[in-house]
């Protein structure tokens, strides 16, 4: 008689290929960008053959975009609190800083992130919708962050909370390329929090 195997083993067993995928999707990105990234090496670097890749995603762009997803639910956990709530006032800032020094981990997200973004700047590339979308949605959180922190009285009432938020966004990008670039001269993450923290003396209500 033959067995036939579990539905649920099947299932997670694709689960885990397909997650196998994208960290392997992430590091070609990261190191040729999306022009210069390849199925047939991301395949090989899997372990599969290139229509099991297929079997997964169907072309280079639907792949980009999992990857690009998986990135952003990296984040998104950065910013709420353990109930699930979005962060707001002094502990949103926060989360900025915890989100640098984590990304200084994590090299290869970092690189991603960055050779996407720059790449992105043309209508027609794949990732240009989200870079768009992502830096309107992190700017939309830190100027949230900041009016909540108005409202509670943490911080001043005179303060431009979308500035605010335009200035700590252009800060984490220049020192990730920075970083990338010379590693051993910047230390991202303690740069970044010093700057947070006069930020946010400068903010605080007196």
């Amino acid at each position: 008689m033959t067995v036939r195997p579990r539905k649920g083993g099947s299932y997670a067993v694709g689960r885990a290929r397909r997650t196998r995928i994208l960290h392997v999707a992430m590091e070609e990105f990261a190191e040729n960008g999306y022009r210069g990234a390849s199925l047939a090496r991301i395949a090989e670097r899997a372990e599969l053959s290139q229509p099991g890749l297929l079997h997964h995603f169907r072309t280079k762009e639907e792949l980009l975009a999992a990857t690009l997803d998986m990135r952003d639910d990296m984040d998104v956990e950065r910013f709420t609190d353990a109930d699930g709530a979005r962060l707001t006032g002094i502990p949103a800032m926060e989360a900025l800083a915890d989100l640098v020094e984590r990304n200084q981990r994590i090299p290869g997200l970092v690189q991603l992130f960055t050779v996407l973004s720059a790449e992105s700047v043309t209508v027609d590339h794949p990732a240009h919708t989200w870079a768009h979308n992502r830096y309107r949605r992190i700017r939309a959180f830190i100027a949230d962050g900041i009016r909540a922190g108005i409202a509670s009285g943490e911080f001043r009432a005179d303060i431009d909370p979308e500035a605010h938020a335009f200035r700590l966004v252009a800060m984490m990008d220049g020192l990730q390329q920075q970083w990338l670039v010379d590693a051993e001269a910047v230390d991202m993450a303690a740069v970044f929090r010093m700057y947070l923290y006069e930020t946010l003396d400068a903010m605080r209500a007196r």
